[in-house]
């Protein structure tokens, strides 16, 4: 084991200047007292890259180190180790030259393993260098794919290569093959399917929890009937390959409905495919399952039971807009309010609401369907989103008019919203009287509930975070198993920085403040902020440091900046939306002025 050349391997790190010889002592008392490897202590507690490391120690066994993150594993070179020696080993083959065969080990010392491999593949072993849990990852992610994988490639290698695509029977194996891949991604809750050519083969990637994993590739001579049996259960012309086309299928995968939306596109080695799961429970979620803080969604709920207003939801593309917009129908759903929504396209069917789906061939977009479905008597509009000034202006004209409008913006927060509103052409006066509120939100990864253990950052990133004192020890990691594929996470839940734009709030947009300014003016007045939202589920144990860093910029007060704000809101009294009627005299005759001018320009 690598344990047993510790003190050996760190004489070279600290030699290498990676680390000084008190931390290395530092890190083997550590890894004596809790049985935890001096490597995995290293990366966790002394802020060591783990590839950084792994090279050096690399250097020092005389192997080559493997990122095995940058590999994919071959199907048929993983034939040449069965999966019980790869687990009881800690190996995985990489590739083969002629007779001999590159292994990515855990312990390139381990020569009985080496030579239990070398008798059992006849091949000569060429040794390289991976971290264990990169191993146990590629172990998991490529057999059980490959097992399932391999008989199928294997019929359809002798019987389907140069096959006509379009006489493919229900159980032949390519349908077959197109079913695992559908039933694998279903399991492993993906939320995206990539097909996606390559030079020499068949790329395949599912989206779990917003990151790309790569199952084992095809080989290229699939690649026309695979990406043909998609396109034919979306009912898409398959002897049509130059131009995208798009469309949606349902399958049953372990007895269950699964809806499905599929787009193409060319490109130089040929059409990619990517498919949506739709996952139907995400239509029926509601809005205390999407990770609002009690504070937060006191303050959501009070925007959405006003009787008008424009009510925007921003964040990036795959933060998870949609969902948060279909979870507040649910809530706003009733048999006594007419509910109208125009999307791009229809996800999710709800009961009770009138949906409509953008139609581009038909001249149906989102500033002609808005203006339609207002002939339409709505009480509640839900508009996909916001991409054009047209679409802004009626949304804001519909909101003067009595109705409720949900809609999107892509901005990084709440407060840029406002001014990005103004950047396309929208009147301070016109945003200042018409939106009630704006939520901006990320998602993140929460921490697996089958291997969470606690732990202690790094001293730079606990200061970079402001973090002091017991809140170290309220820190969570996920350590991998099988349950969460050796990632530490499983699932996502939103972090949320709502606005509700109120008087004083409205006073500062017809003031021309700016973004910065704005922002800063509502964190005075207790809005929380993305990051703040995150360090408090840090420290609630649902995700952690490096999630709120992939996602969020740093933004976080420190102590005393956290105090002096609360006590200025303490001074103001309870921060709520108030009625135009209470801004001052001369602000209510300038809004009166503007909209009577505005309508009558209209």
């Amino acid at each position: 084991m690598l344990e047993d050349n510790a003190y050996e391997i760190g004489d070279h790190l600290v030699a290498s200047g990676l680390l000084a010889k008190e931390e290395f002592d530092e890190a083997m008392s550590n890894s004596e007292e809790s049985g935890v490897s001096f490597i995995d202590i290293l990366i966790d507690n002394f802020g060591i890259e783990k590839e950084t490391l792994f090279t050096a120690i690399a250097e020092k066994l005389g192997v080559p180190y493997v990122n095995l993150s940058e590999y994919v594993c071959d199907p048929k070179v993983l034939e040449k180790v069965p999966k019980e020696s790869a687990q009881k080993f800690k190996a995985i083959p990489i590739f083969t030259i002629g007779n001999r065969l590159s292994i990515a080990m855990s312990d390139p010392s381990d020569v009985n393993g080496i030579d239990q491999i070398s008798s059992i593949t006849g091949c000569e072993i060429e040794p390289c260098l991976s971290a264990r849990v990169d191993i146990e990852e590629a172990i998991l992610k490529s057999y059980k794919a490959t097992d399932e994988m391999g008989g199928i490639v294997t019929a359809m290698s002798k019987g389907e290569q140069g096959r006509d695509v379009t006489s493919l029977s229900e159980d032949s194996p390519v349908t077959r093959l197109v079913n695992l891949v559908l039933f694998q991604a279903v399991n492993d809750r993906a939320s995206d399917i990539h097909i996606e050519p390559d030079d020499k083969m068949l790329r395949i990637r599912f989206r779990i929890d917003g990151i790309l994993y790569e199952i084992p590739s095809l080989p290229k001579y699939l690649q026309n009937a695979v990406i043909s049996r998609f396109k034919i259960l979306s009912n898409l012309d398959i002897a049509e390959s130059r131009i995208p086309q798009d469309g949606n299928f349902k399958i049953e995968v372990t007895k269950a409905q699964v809806d499905a939306r599929i787009a193409t596109v060319p490109t130089i080695y040929g059409e990619n495919v990517v498919v949506r799961i739709l996952n139907m429970k995400t239509a029926q979620m509601q809005l205390e399952d999407l990770g609002f803080n009690e504070e937060s969604l006191m303050r959501f709920e009070r925007m959405i039971s006003q009787p008008h207003g424009v009510i925007l939801v921003t964040g990036p593309t795959g933060s998870g807009k949609t969902t948060t917009l279909y979870a507040t129908l649910n809530r706003v759903n009733s048999v006594e309010k007419h509910i109208i929504t125009i999307e791009d396209p229809v996800e999710y069917k709800l009961n009770l609401i009138r949906q409509i789906s953008v139609n581009l061939k038909t001249g149906l977009n989102f500033s002609t369907g808005l203006r339609a479905i207002l002939r339409q008597d709505p009480d509640i509009v839900m508009v996909g989103e916001v991409r054009d000034t047209e679409t802004a202006s009626i949304c804001m004209q519909a909101a003067l008019t009595g109705h409720l409008v949900f809609t999107t913006l892509h901005t990084n927060d709440a407060p840029s919203t406002l001014t990005r509103l103004q950047n396309m052409g929208i009147e301070p006066f016109l945003i200042a009287s018409s939106v009630s509120g704006i939520i901006a939100q990320r998602l993140v990864r929460t921490i697996c509930e089958f291997c969470k253990e606690k732990y202690v950052p790094p001293e730079p990133v606990l200061k970079r975070w402001n973090i002091s004192g017991d809140d170290k020890d309220k820190i969570y990691k996920g350590m991998g198993c099988t349950e969460c594929r050796k990632t530490g996470y499983s699932g996502r839940i939103g972090l949320y920085e709502v606005l509700n734009v109120d008087d004083d709030v409205r006073t500062k947009i017809m003031s021309g403040a700016a973004a910065h300014e704005l922002r800063q003016f509502c964190i005075e007045r207790g809005m929380r902020t993305l990051a703040m939202d995150g360090i408090e589920k840090v420290l609630s144990g649902k995700t952690t440091l490096e999630e709120i860093s992939r996602v969020t910029e740093v933004k976080v007060l420190s102590k005393k900046d956290e105090m002096e704000m609360k006590e200025k809101i303490s001074k103001s009294g309870t921060i709520m939306p108030t009625r135009i009627a209470d801004v001052k005299p001369q602000i209510v005759e300038d809004y009166q002025q503007k909209l009577a001018a505005w309508f009558n320009k209209k």
